[in-house]
């Protein structure tokens, strides 16, 4: 007897938001050990650090028509002085990194919801790798740096093209890009 192979289903789109639920805080932190733990061998075991204590974790989940399936994505976000904000460990899952729509997307709810709160300046230090993605979303390089063994850019956002966002417990919905 011939079994017809299960298709594999792909997500309809991303819900981008921040992680309010456990399941989502549980999803990021696994998330953020597999890509700067076990892939890049950045930090021993865990990249938990003071900084998680006060920021705000923000997640990418995969949709699966309307349902969340799980986290794909996810970046930290944290006031580091009265109206400075500073985003941190952004993640993307390596089955997903090819879509092109989520850091992306992950970035755009980062910095707007900072800027909603208040934030008048938004700095990063990106992996130079990943410098010219921040480039193409309106940021500027202020210095390079070696963190972690690796050259970082310590980089700015551009406040203009990131206007105030909300609603970020809820967040927005990111489609695939067309391939």
């Amino acid at each position: 007897m011939m079994f017809e192979p299960i298709p594999c289903f792909a997500p309809s789109g991303f819900q981008v938001k921040y992680a309010v639920d456990a399941w989502e805080k549980r999803g990021a932190a696994a998330l953020r050990r597999k890509v700067f733990c076990a892939e890049q061998g950045l930090f021993e075991g865990d990249d938990r650090d003071a900084i998680d204590e006060a920021a705000i974790p923000i997640v990418a989940t995969s949709l699966l028509a309307v349902t969340p399936d799980e986290v794909v994505g996810t970046v930290r976000i944290h006031e580091i002085a009265p109206g400075t904000w500073q985003g941190s460990r952004l993640a993307v899952a390596q089955d997903y990194r090819r879509v092109g729509t989520l850091g992306a997307a992950l970035i755009k709810l980062a910095v707007s919801s900072a800027h909603g709160k208040g934030c008048r300046r938004f700095v990063a230090q990106v992996q130079g790798q990943n410098a010219l993605l921040f480039r193409r979303l309106h940021w500027r390089t202020l210095e390079v740096v070696e963190l972690h063994g690796r050259p970082h850019h310590v980089m700015e956002a551009d406040l203009a093209f990131y206007p105030p966002f909300a609603t970020p417990e809820e967040g927005f919905l990111a489609l695939r890009k067309a391939a």
